[in-house]
């Protein structure tokens, strides 16, 4: 059943700065010689992050929890709360990302990381900074299209 209790907007827009913030310096070590391993570890606790955000739910995110201990209270009410499927989607997304440039570092592919780390902090800075999330974006047309149904749930195609 399709979940209807908002969260604050501006949760998400937060756990994108943190995140921002780790695979950047996720990439920097992907790049710098000898301090690769450290990068792909840190880039596969993000995709542990994205996991939980996308299979537990953005509301059961660490990074949401932050916000309403810490963030919310000193911040007005929300003008309005947004359905929670599209950031939880785009958790998944960057999950699908993340581990991608993993797996992929470990079995030997050069610049796999760093890739995934990038694509990945394109999207979080989009959403961090401009409001702008890519994987809700996407949910938005995969349900729009039929691909998906509203709850994050995929369609099969026959």
């Amino acid at each position: 059943m399709h979940d209807v209790q908002g969260v604050d907007p501006r949760s998400p827009r937060f756990g994108a700065a943190i995140t921002s913030v780790l695979l950047a310096v996720a990439l920097v070590l992907t790049l710098t010689e000898g301090t690769q391993v450290i990068g792909v570890l840190l880039l596969a606790a993000l995709s542990a992050l994205f996991a939980w955000g996308g299979f537990a739910g953005i509301r059961r995110h660490p990074y949401a929890a932050l916000f309403r201990r810490w963030v919310r209270p000193r911040l007005a009410p929300p003008g309005e709360l947004e359905d929670p499927a599209p950031p939880t989607f785009a958790q998944r997304v960057g999950l699908v990302i993340t581990a991608a440039g993993v797996v992929l570092a470990v079995v030997g592919v050069p610049f796999a990381a760093a890739v995934a780390a990038a694509l990945a902090l394109v999207a979080a800075l989009l959403n961090a900074v401009f409001d702008v999330c890519l994987g809700c974006l996407l949910y938005v047309w995969l349900v729009r299209t039929g691909l998906a149904r509203p709850g994050g749930r995929t369609l099969s195609r026959p």
